[in-house]
């Protein structure tokens, strides 16, 4: 019997030993730089005619590895051979598939420091972010292969005189994963391994910065025991293998994690039967946020101003939890705002090889122009009141930015950003900032910093995201601790990491037996 689930802690960087074993661990991947890696289906490893480099983005000269790239025709190879993994694989028992999730949380665990290395150089984490991705797969794996086991129980039902009557939980076919590249383990490890552990197979198209953490992964699950064709990892444009994924009738869901633009076309497309479909195709989607953390005038200041921060400007804030809106009352926004400031100044921004840095850089050209388009946006619309600046580095470097006296309805404060920026806008009253907070057409995270009881009652009720915290940052959902999907258009509501979310790769059948 396994033991009971436990988050995964956290390394402490604090520790001599830790930093020689991640200093090994960031040499061993750099010596692994360059290598091809290809599309693997039904476990063969498929040559193809075209590549693409993954490429550092704090080192832009430097090639992380080199990934060739699949068609239609690998795409449509890939999920037949889903299709027919799917035919043995969804008939082998709950706690057999579990155990492939333990034997892989086992390896990783093993292997941490190795895969946080490997984030550090492919998508510019800092060192503990690195580690709490890793963490966090770890936990995915550890947490769904219970929940499976749970499911698979025999289900609570009325009893009635002279019927069996069971419940179980089954598969529902092949699945497409696209997983983002902010969270390029962790969340990727998750959405996949939910997905097979219910008995379905997988075609994983990873997403593009970060195609070898992937590949990584899925030779992990090897190792691990998976059978061959259960997890396909087809690396490749998304506007070519992308929609016909998504559109072929073979494909019983789609799990999606990314932009909203991505994720409403994803459904849309979805929602449409092709020839030969047999099922409606089921959408799992986690589309982003404009998250707010509102500071009431009866708030510890400094715990506002440190939670702002942090939520800010971790991970380049390159987060759909990240705070890009702090909304403050009236009679201490100007000493909030100082406070950030302050601290906002004493972060490290440079390389995320060295431990001491906390903000690396954004993850590629096309994220870097978006930002600094964004930084001009906020110039008119506001006042900087510090950051603004890209770096002269060769990597794509952006300074923590904060920018001041943002009116609720201005671009900077609507739109998802996705990068070290924070709008700093003030409210007259706690009911107008719970107002401002609900002025988006997202819904995922937000955060209250507050004494006033009756405040923190009011906002548990009206603040309306899937994810509210009180008196703390608005990022580091915890698995199993803090189930994690937003409302409106942040997505489906999912709930990654919680009981829930193994029953959106399931569906329920009865079994009735008169005696």
């Amino acid at each position: 019997m396994m033991e009971t689930y436990r988050n995964e802690p956290f390394t402490v960087f604090t520790r001599e030993s830790s930093r020689t074993a991640f200093e090994a661990a960031l040499k061993k991947v750099e010596a692994e730089l360059g290598r091809t890696y290809t599309p693997i289906i039904g476990g063969r490893r498929v040559r193809t005619e075209r590549s693409q480099d993954s490429i550092n983005p704090a080192q832009t000269n430097q090639v992380i590895g080199k990934i060739d790239q699949a068609d239609r025709q690998l795409a449509e190879e890939a999920i037949r051979t889903a299709a027919a993994a799917y035919e043995s694989w969804s008939t082998v028992p709950a706690a057999a598939r579990a155990r492939v999730l333990y034997k892989a949380a086992a390896l990783l665990r093993r292997r941490r420091h190795e895969f946080s290395a490997w984030m550090v150089w492919e998508a510019g984490k800092s060192w503990p972010e690195a580690d709490i991705d890793t963490a966090e797969a770890i936990d995915f794996l550890e947490f769904y292969g219970r929940e499976m086991e749970r499911l698979a129980e025999k289900q609570p039902l009325t009893r009635i005189p002279g019927e069996d009557n069971e419940l179980i939980y089954i598969p529902l076919g092949v699945g497409v994963v696209i997983p983002p590249w902010n969270f390029p383990l962790a969340i990727m490890a998750g959405m996949t391994t939910a997905a097979i552990v219910c008995g379905n197979t997988v075609v994983l198209k990873p997403a593009s910065p970060t195609q070898v953490i992937a590949a990584k992964f899925v030779e992990l699950l090897e190792e691990a025991g998976l059978p061959a064709g259960v997890v396909n990892y087809l690396p490749g444009p998304g506007g070519e293998i992308g929609d016909f994924l998504v559109d072929h009738p073979l494909t019983r869901f789609v799990s999606f994690t990314g932009s909203r633009e991505v994720g409403l076309r994803i459904n849309e497309r979805a929602a449409k039967t092709q020839p030969g479909q047999k099922w409606i195709k089921r959408v799992i989607a986690e589309m982003g946020g404009k998250d707010t953390i509102i500071v009431d005038r009866e708030a510890d200041l400094d715990l506002a101003a440190e939670a702002i921060v942090l939520s800010a400007f971790g991970f380049a804030g390159q987060k759909c939890s990240a705070c890009s809106r702090a909304v403050i009352h009236q009679e201490v926004y100007d000493t909030v705002l100082e406070k950030v400031i302050e601290r906002t100044s004493r972060l490290t921004v440079g390389s995320p090889l060295e431990a001491s840095t906390y903000m690396g850089p954004v993850i590629d050209q096309s994220a870097f122009n978006k930002i600094l388009e964004y930084i001009d946006i906020g110039r008119m619309e506001g006042r900087i009141a510090y950051g603004g600046q890209p770096s002269d580095s060769n990597g794509f470097f952006i300074e923590p930015t904060v920018i001041a006296n943002v009116a609720p309805t201005a671009r900077v404060a609507q739109e998802e950003i996705f990068g070290p920026v924070l709008a700093v806008i003030k409210a007259g009253s706690f009911e107008e900032a719970i107002a401002i907070a609900n002025n988006t057409d997202y819904g995922l995270t937000g955060a209250v910093i507050s004494r006033n009881r009756a405040h923190l009652e009011l906002a548990r009720e009206q603040f309306h995201v899937g994810n509210l915290y009180f008196n703390r940052k608005c990022t580091g959902a915890l698995v199993g601790v803090h189930p994690f999907g937003g409302f409106n258009m942040s997505g489906t509501d999912s709930k990654a990491g919680g009981r829930d979310y193994l029953l959106l790769f399931t569906q329920a059948k009865i079994v009735s037996e008169k005696l």
